[in-house]
């Protein structure tokens, strides 16, 4: 039976069935002669009471004009009025039918209440709608499962009329179909065997496959298959029930795939992670091919030009295809290195061209260019790209395609101006940390820095080696609290600071001191600035730490103090670490408690160790035990210090980089031997400077430096003269032969000489002047007992 015969033969058994309704026999004199048990239940009548009277007995002669016309389905019915035996009044619908020949009945009246009719009608506009007009697509199969009837619907999905594939299996319908939910017998054949065979129904199974009308596209119902019985409980056939859900499930698609662009894309301040992602999440579920083509200024962290968009230079960063497409070339497969990228060029009138001149997106065929835009900027382009042989992209994908990397392009310009600013970062920390220590006569040198991880930036770790007078070297490190661009400034401004205050010569205890005092009043201004009501003010600088030393290789002496860092380690020519109780004092900037030093005796060959907390300090380990670990490396005494930096890297951050910045300091002591240090004392007397040249004289002839005696003369015996008029007590006058010539001359007096320019009519104060003309530098460092003043000199030029 198909959609077209139904109507004819959807009335049997209706409430105006002889079998069913009442039913009376008359003449042609309008007398009942005939009466069924169905007119007794309706009416009332016995047989005997009604028959031989008239049928205006229990019916009125005509239409009751006030109940509305039957549907016109119901053509040749009538609506009248029937009296009941005890009196009430009923609303029936009528029919009636004459028959023929010559015998006493006349015709044949069939009754029914009005209501019973009215909603066997709305059963057939229900039967008629499901038939003809439901978007549900409804099926009858035998029980050996072929095609006995179907609707208009399912007969729009087979794309032919019913009679051409009336008969033939599910199976053979839908070969390449299978289903998506779980939990059921694999094949249609096997579902509707087993709803046959017990009865239990499957409902909302999702089945995917290609209708014979769009052979090209796949297509998603949602089924319900439920056994059919005849009134005597018969089984006759199985009903499939199919909703096709296309493009809900489309939609679900495309849901989903923002969900998982939200969960990946962006989730890294990397620009070609990023890109990398959009093309993961984009195959295959999206297109078979997606490339991603930025303009090489955004991979150094700045902003492509924003004319002549067209003639943008563009680099491939990234792609990703299907399998189907795994033989090609994979697209995602970008050079090592920024520089091995080579530009993409698309010809004119190429998709790509269209739309980097355009701005817009361009949809040709099976290939979707969406411009990646932030702001004004046009950043590069992703490419979608569909196999051969799939749909185009409709316009619910264009517009998931235009999210997707409206999406990307925000995530792809924040993680620009992350790597610009990181970059600008550590090129300011590159310049601010030491370029290159010099070789230095005190000790051997080695180092190790390691900046922080991508995520959080660069911090204020920092290092030092400062040359200072008397061939002695200054030793320093320190910590800024916090990351980023701040951290690394507020670094520049203390490692400045502190080599200024070395480079005056001063002690540790009073250079951490002044540091300490410029600390406090900078932050003290910075909050007068901002004006805060509650006087809280985040200042990176407040609470860094520092440790500063100073190795004397004549004396062999070190002295140290630190300002809340962590102390030095030491390790003994033997190998045997250990860490000096060096007195802590307060961070930077918190004032409060004064700085003590230390001074210890380093024998030659002794290895000194300054380090920042990033180095031994980490979330999953304690402090004493990265002390331990350190400690052990260190006392390797047949290893180089570059060795042992690159083990204590290695041990104690076996995986590189943390979440704070590291700094490695290691020194080996030497000593200045006496062949090269002569010191003498001179009493503070007029003569001293005769005798002061004369020694000096003597000493640089043997050093087989006579060409610095006539400087060298001059240099002493103003010096001393200086001494013996301005100070008292004893006069040391010391040479030393190092990289340069060194000469000290020291009193007891603590009143430091200036330079200055003398008038014509002044008789003195030009020696010191002619001195600083002599030689390279000088300067005055102050001790307990008093001061010294210092020259150096440089060595004759060999030919």
């Amino acid at each position: 039976m198909t959609a077209s015969n139904a109507e004819q033969s959807a009335d049997f058994r209706g409430p105006l069935d002889v079998t069913r309704a009442a039913t009376a026999v008359v003449d042609a004199q309008d007398t009942v002669i005939g009466w069924s048990p169905a007119a007794q239940r309706l009416l009332g009548y016995r047989p005997r009471e009604i028959v031989g009277r008239a049928v205006s007995t229990f019916l009125s002669p005509g239409p009751t004009p006030a109940v509305p016309p039957l549907h016109p389905r119901s053509q040749g019915n009538e609506i009248r009025v029937a009296r009941h035996r005890d009196g009430h009044e009923l609303i029936v619908a009528t029919a009636v039918c004459p028959l023929p020949g010559d015998g006493e009945a006349g015709r044949v009246l069939v009754a029914t209440e009005l209501k019973d009719l009215r909603q066997w009608e709305s059963r057939l506009a229900l039967l008629h709608g499901l038939t003809t007009q439901s978007p549900v697509g409804l099926a009858i199969y035998d029980t050996d499962l072929r095609l006995t009837w179907c609707n208009t619907a399912y007969e729009r999905e087979i794309g032919r009329p019913f009679a051409e594939f009336r008969g033939l299996r599910a199976d053979e319908l839908y070969s390449d179909g299978v289903f998506v939910s779980k939990g059921h017998p694999p094949t249609l054949d096997a579902v509707m065997h087993h709803v046959l065979k017990t009865g239990e129904p499957f409902l909302d199974l999702h089945f995917k496959g290609r209708p014979p009308s769009d052979p090209t596209t796949d297509h998603l119902w949602s089924c319900a298959y439920y056994r059919l019985q005849d009134p005597d409980g018969h089984v006759f056939g199985v009903c499939e029930d199919a909703f096709d859900i296309t493009d809900r499930y489309k939609a679900q698609q495309r849901l989903a795939l923002l969900v998982e662009a939200g969960r990946g894309i962006g989730t890294a301040l990397d620009v070609l992670v990023t890109a990398e992602k959009i093309t993961e999440v984009a195959v295959p579920e999206f297109a078979a091919t997606v490339t991603v083509d930025l303009a090489r200024a955004v991979l150094e962290g700045e902003v492509p030009a924003t004319s002549g968009s067209a003639a943008m230079s563009l680099v491939r960063v990234a792609g990703c295809c299907s399998a189907q497409d795994a033989g090609r070339e994979n697209p995602g497969q970008r050079p090592r290195s920024p520089a091995d990228r080579v530009p993409v060029e698309y010809p004119s009138g190429s998709p790509q061209h269209r739309s980097l001149s355009s701005g817009g997106l361009v949809l040709d065929e099976t290939t979707l260019v969406v411009p990646l835009r932030a702001g004004n900027n046009t950043l590069g382009l992703v490419t979608f790209v569909r196999g051969t042989g799939s749909a185009t992209f409709d316009s619910g994908e264009v517009a998931l395609a235009d999210e997707l990397v409206a999406r990307t392009a925000v995530s792809i310009d924040n993680a620009r101006r992350f790597t610009r600013e990181r970059t600008a970062s550590l090129a300011l920390q590159r310049q601010l940390l030491p370029q290159h220590v010099p070789e230095q006569s005190a000790v051997d040198v080695a180092y190790r820095y390691l900046p922080t991880d991508d995520v959080t930036g660069v911090g204020g770790d920092w290092f030092d080696v400062i040359p200072l007078s008397g061939t002695r070297v200054g030793l320093v490190v320190g910590d800024v609290v916090g990351h980023g661009l701040q951290a690394a400034a507020t670094m520049g401004r203390l490692r400045t600071t502190v080599r200024a205050f070395a480079q005056m010569d001063m002690d540790p205890v009073e250079l951490l001191s002044r540091l300490d005092d410029l600390v406090a009043q900078s932050a003290e201004e910075q909050r007068s600035e901002l004006g805060t009501p509650d006087g809280v003010y985040a200042d990176v600088t407040t609470g860094a730490t520092c440790l500063y030393a100073v190795y004397d290789p004549v004396s062999r002496r070190c002295v140290m103090a630190r300002a809340g860092h962590l102390p030095p380690a030491v390790v003994a020519p033997d190998g045997r670490p250990s860490f000096p109780e060096l007195p802590a004092g307060p961070p930077l900037g918190l004032g409060g408690l004064p700085f003590e030093s230390m001074e210890i005796e380093l024998p030659v060959g002794s290895l000194l160790a300054l380090f920042t907390d990033g180095l031994v300090e980490a979330r999953d380990r304690d402090i004493d035990h990265g002390l331990d670990t350190l400690g052990r490396v260190l006392g390797d005494r047949g290893a180089s210090l570059e060795d042992l930096c690159d083990r204590a890297v290695s041990e104690l951050l076996p995986g590189g980089p943390t979440a704070d910045d590291t700094a490695l300091l290691l020194v080996r002591t030497r000593e200045l031997d006496t062949a090269r240090v002569t010191e003498w004392e001179l009493p503070a007397e007029p003569v001293a400077a005769g005798r002061a040249r004369e020694l000096a004289t003597g000493q640089l002839r043997q050093w087989g430096l006579e060409e610095l005696s006539f400087a060298t003369e001059l240099v002493v015996s103003e010096l001393v003269t200086n001494a013996v008029r301005y100070a008292e007590g004893p006069i040391q006058v010391r040479l030393i032969r190092d990289r340069t010539l060194l000469c000290e001359v020291a009193d007891r007096g603590h009143t430091s000489p200036h330079l200055r320019h003398s008038g014509e009519d002044d008789e003195g104060g030009r020696g010191l002047f002619i001195v600083a003309q002599l030689v390279q530098r000088w300067g005055t460092r102050y001790t307990r007992s008093g001061k010294t003043i210092w020259t150096e000199q440089a060595f004759p030029k060999t030919g």
